[in-house]
């Protein structure tokens, strides 16, 4: 064999094989994507393969893949292995680890440089060519004027009180806090934790290239007593994300703790904040670019669909071994090294790259203030163009767009005469002076957001640094608490949610139907919907935006054919739900906005007439656009010419207070009272009778046709075959195919949302579910076999805390404790209930119908559980008490499944919700496995089941023994 070979004689050719045209990088690459086992197999195949497959750096990656709690082992093949095993990954790493074998005439510049990295010494790495202003008791008067949104300084003297400098030191902290677990920071996707004292190990011992460091958002939630040891410094205090709660407001602060050579490779930070960052021993070196200016060996990728930027960047290491000896003087970064005591400031939108010289304790938070405000709630807009420029300047345009912004007179710049010039320098620096060409100013980037998407309710980046709806009542924050910059804050909310579109709207709408005029307090949208929604006096007014001008007239539609039978019906829910005032269009034609009246039946003449290749031929006084419409429609070209029609709904504004601004305020008797309250309305919700399935007009060109054999669904524009069954009642199609739909592709949505959904679990999913969905529905055979159901129900759909109102009991206007025409009047007294007598809020209406659809009740329970009554057992045994429907038919009968176990299991009520769960559209599993923390551990579906939904099964078989 070709091991058998003199040693100096280069093993690669004869070891590799064909594998020898492949760079040593490619081959590493290649190696990443296999299994433990499978490397421990290829290592046997040569001496070199061999080498490739124990290399450190590789098992490093492997055990980081797996995520979860480390105990490091000395090295990363031994620590991946012991973990495989736990994991029932690799059956042999119980196997006594012998020495590792070792083989001459092998050469790899590659795998070299990689083995330096790892084990070289920064002890004399401390050059600082002083570019970095450093200063002393800065003052906030001059820190504003000359720094703050404009350049990084360096500042001494602000942690010098702090009880930090003196307690955080390693050994203080592992004797605290050893047990402790931190999160790991590395470049994996699963979340890595380690106890401190394992961690402390692992520093004492580790040669890697990018160490593990902790850099831990929620150590003040694990070691509370770390936030009293530390405040924020003066010159920072302002920071606007302090309106939203703790739960509401992104990550901004973090615990950094790492060794030699750890740091972070080059980035932005998140949203465009601002950030400081004290050191409290140890050194690190920092180099920054201004924003615009990519650093070289980085590539920044835009996703062109919703925005997500990521970063390709080699190692902080790396990259000052490798790259910066290479770059011209020009082209250097600011430099500077901090040492302890000392806080450096980032401003939005710099790039930063951070290496750790020794080992560091640090403490950052990221901030929003008057100087980065536009700039956080540029990057939180939809898009993709805006992201990438504020980062990558004009390397993140085409040449068709760069030849547009070069041609503008914004840019004819003196010193720079060709289009090269700026792509590779946007911005230049000269003897520690900024020479900025690309501008990093709000009123430029703003350019590149696309005036065609919808900002208020367009799809967001799934890594955005704060979700739409707390960004929403943010900015309803920020106008209520600060109304002496309310200018500013109107040009953030232009930028993030198109605002000033919407205000036009609502003017129209208030002046068409004689509403007061928007105070100043009433210009912003409320609430944290995907619709604009307005408050105004005595009303409430929503414009209806999501999903385009199709998705929003069957809003619309629903909602209106939804509360005419309330009135037809004389349901008591009427009582509970908001008073229609006007309902129609807004057009905005010519320049200039009109509304046209619509009451939902048939369409409106004037719009036949502005579009009438689109709409027309519904002439009758039906709801053409209700409920079943909206859920299955094909309206071709609707979206893209009626793009400036607007549905809109005013309805009187109910009394009270939203549940969730309150939930801390209520006591456990208030809890339980609208517990009852909404078993109560759902019950109601879920009695009245449906719409007819089809509309009297058969000229729709959206009519529906049911095949019941095939379940096949036509319309002239589309044709979607789903499983054959042909033992479901017509009025169950429409839902049973949109749970066939989610099934299809279940696996792939679950991992889209991750974390904290277990990986084992996801693999098991489609497992647990049925082979048929449609055995999940309320359907029985009658005693000639034929299939009969109860039929599905309205669903609200979104029974959450934003959607419920209560009053406070002092202030009802009977002057008692339950308001005369509230609960009591509907057998929800919580005072003759057996609840007790010292609630102070008594619920009063459910809002937001705009969900509406019809479906299996059960689905409406979910939400309810997991986010109003978070998962409270007691408080869904007070609902279910008030709620008294039964939930299936379906009791120890033979239907068509795979056998008895798949029949055992439909019996079971909490089967079916956690069946519903795993196929809902939105991630309410996320939920469940972060209210009930210990499922993570959970081994199978059926242990998360009884869990979560057990009661369920109990509440049916108290039913089910109650007299007929």
């Amino acid at each position: 064999m070709s091991d058998s070979a003199p040693a100096l004689t280069d093993r690669r050719v004869d070891a590799l094989g064909a594998l020898r045209i492949l760079p040593d990088e490619t081959i590493c690459a290649i190696l990443e994507l296999l299994s433990p086992t499978d490397l421990g197999r290829l290592s046997c195949v040569s001496s070199v393969m061999y080498i490739f497959c124990n290399e450190e750096p590789l098992w490093m990656n492997k055990c980081l893949s797996i995520g979860g709690s480390i105990d490091y082992k000395g090295s990363w093949k031994k620590t991946t292995l012991s973990r495989s095993a736990m994991d029932n990954l690799c059956k042999d790493a119980a196997e006594t680890f012998h020495k590792p074998l070792t083989f001459g005439g092998f050469f790899s510049l590659f795998l070299y440089r990689r083995w330096y990295r790892c084990h070289t010494s920064l002890s004399s790495f401390s050059l600082d060519n002083g570019y970095l202003e450093r200063k002393e008791d800065l003052s906030q008067e001059e820190f504003s004027l000359n720094y703050d949104g404009k350049k990084p300084i360096m500042i001494t003297g602000l942690a010098e009180t702090w009880p930090a400098r003196k307690k955080w030191t390693i050994e203080q902290l592992v004797e605290i806090y050893g047990d402790t677990i931190f999160r790991i920071s590395q470049k994996s996707s699963k979340k890595v934790t380690m106890k401190f004292k394992d961690y402390v190990s692992y520093m004492h011992v580790q040669h890697d290239e990018d160490p593990l460091y902790i850099f831990d958002d929620k150590f003040g939630e694990r070691a509370p007593p770390l936030l009293e040891d530390y405040e924020v410094p003066h010159l920072f205090k302002d920071d606007f994300f302090d309106l939203l709660g703790h739960d509401q407001r992104p990550p901004f602060r973090w615990l950094i703790i790492g060794p030699e050579r750890s740091g972070a490779s080059w980035h932005v930070d998140p949203g465009l904040t601002s950030a400081w960052n004290t050191l409290l021993c140890g050194r690190k070196r920092w180099a920054l670019y201004p924003p615009g200016r990519v650093p070289a060996g980085v590539i920044v990728h835009v996703n062109e669909e919703d925005g997500d930027v990521n970063i390709e960047s080699p190692t902080s290491v790396q990259w000052w071994l490798d790259i910066y000896p290479h770059l011209s003087d020009k082209d250097k970064p600011i430099e500077c090294t901090q040492f302890a005591g000392e806080t450096i400031y980032v401003p939005s939108g710099w790039w930063h790259c951070v290496l750790n010289l020794e080992t560091t304790i640090a403490v950052t938070q990221n901030y929003v203030n008057k100087s980065n405000f536009e700039f956080v709630c540029l990057d939180l807009a939809p898009g993709h163009c805006h992201k990438g420029v504020s980062r990558a300047g004009f390397l993140a345009l085409s040449g068709h767009d760069t030849e547009n912004v070069l041609n503008s007179d914004r840019f004819n710049h003196p010193e720079v005469t060709q289009k090269g010039d700026i792509l590779k320098s946007p911005t230049e620096i000269y003897d520690g002076t900024i020479n900025q060409v690309f501008s990093y100013d709000i009123e430029f980037l703003s350019q590149f957001l696309e005036e065609e998407r919808n900002h208020y309710c367009s799809a967001w980046s799934p890594n955005i640094y704060i979700g739409q709806r707390e960004m929403r009542e943010w900015l309803c924050k920020l106008w209520v608490a600060k109304p002496d910059i309310r200018e500013l804050i109107w040009k953030g909310a232009c930028l993030a949610v198109n605002v000033e579109k919407w205000y036009k709207c609502l003017l129209e709408i208030c002046s068409n139907h004689k509403l007061p005029a928007p105070l100043d307090d009433e210009k912003l949208p409320v609430g944290t919907g995907s619709n604009p929604v307005f408050v105004i006096s005595d009303n409430i007014v929503k414009i209806y935006a999501e999903g385009g001008f199709e998705c929003a007239l069957h809003g619309l539609g629903t909602e209106l054919e939804f509360y005419n039978l309330l009135q037809k019906y004389d349901s008591p829910l009427r009582e509970h739900v908001p008073e229609i005032v006007a309902s129609g269009f807004l057009v905005l034609e010519n320049g200039s906005h009109k509304t046209i009246p619509w009451d939902g039946r048939g369409f409106p003449g004037a719009i036949s007439q502005l579009y009438p290749d689109t709409i027309g031929g519904i002439s009758d006084d039906s709801f053409s656009f209700g409920v079943f419409r909206k859920m299955h429609t094909a309206l071709k070209g609707f979206n893209a010419s009626c793009k400036n029609i607007w549905p809109y709904l005013v309805t009187k504004r109910c009394k009270g207070d939203i549940f969730g601004k309150i939930r801390e305020k209520m006591s456990q008797d208030d809890a339980l009272n609208l517990a009852s309250f909404l078993g109560v309305q759902l019950r109601l919700l879920h009695q009245l009778p449906l719409p007819p399935v089809k509309n009297k007009s058969h000229s729709d060109m959206n009519q529906i046709h049911f095949n019941k054999r095939t379940r096949e669904i036509h319309t002239e524009e589309c044709r979607d075959i789903f499983v054959e069954n042909s033992d479901i009642p017509s009025e169950w199609n429409l839902f049973a195919d949109s749970l066939h739909a989610s099934k299809r592709n279940v696996r792939r949505r679950l991992e889209q949302w991750g974390d904290p959904i277990p990986a084992a679990l996801i693999e098991k999913a489609e497992d647990y579910l049925p082979y048929d969905v449609t055995h999940l529905l309320d359907i029985v055979k009658d005693d000639h076999g034929l299939s009969t159901s109860s039929g599905p129900s309205w669903i609200h759909s979104d029974i959450m805390d934003d959607n419920i109102l209560l009053e406070p009991a002092s202030t009802s206007s009977s002057g008692k404790l339950a308001p005369e025409d509230g609960p009591v009047k509907n057998g929800v007294n919580s005072l003759s209930n057996g609840i007790g007598g010292n609630q102070k809020w008594i619920p009063t209406h459910i809002i937001d119908f705009s969900d509406l659809s019809i479906g299996d009740p059960l689905l409406d329970i979910i939400p309810m559980y997991l986010d109003v009554l978070r998962g409270d057992t007691p408080l869904l045994k007070k609902f279910l008490e008030s709620y008294a429907l039964p939930f299936s038919k379906v009791k120890d009968q033979e239907a068509p499944t795979n056998g008895r176990l798949e029949q055992s299991k439909l019996n079971r009520v909490s089967y079916r919700a956690m069946c519903y769960c795993i196929l809902h559209d939105d991630n309410v599993l996320g939920a469940i496995f972060s209210l009930w923390d210990k499922l993570k551990a959970a081994v199978s579906w059926e242990v998360v089941e009884e869990t979560v939904w057990g009661e369920l099964n109990y509440y049916q078989q108290s039913l089910s023994n109650q007299p007929n």
